[in-house]
């Protein structure tokens, strides 16, 4: 069985940082790609950021230059380094990956349970 377990959720300060980090446990074949989403208080969940497993990264344009995705493929993590962080960035966050149980299952999306973030003075 495939989890995500989350970390790192907090409230912090306009203008603050913040490092959230997911770690995937369980029998898995193949990490596809990994990223972080985010559902404000009364909306739908979005796409924060993402990477694949070869590294290329792609950013929701409101986080570009301010938050950075990476992982480490050896210990199936991933982090989200957030800085400069506004009230608008409040929300759940939630880690998301595609993965491969087998080399015969095909894709399958995983999510983690979500660790709240809160930006407010």
């Amino acid at each position: 069985q495939v989890r995500l377990v989350e970390s790192g959720g907090d409230l912090v300060q306009p203008g603050g940082s913040l490092r959230l980090s997911c770690a995937a446990s369980g029998r898995t074949f193949k990490i596809n790609s990994m990223g972080w989403y985010r559902q404000p208080p009364g909306k739908q969940r979005e796409l924060v950021a993402e990477i694949s497993s070869g590294g290329s990264t792609t950013y929701q344009d409101s986080v570009k230059g301010r938050f950075s995705i990476s992982r480490d493929n050896a210990k199936n993590t991933v982090a989200l380094q957030m800085n400069s962080l506004k009230p608008e960035d409040t929300a759940v966050y939630y880690c998301g990956a595609d993965i491969d149980l087998t080399w015969y299952s095909g894709t399958s999306r995983y999510w983690g349970q979500g660790t709240q973030v809160t930006v407010s003075s």
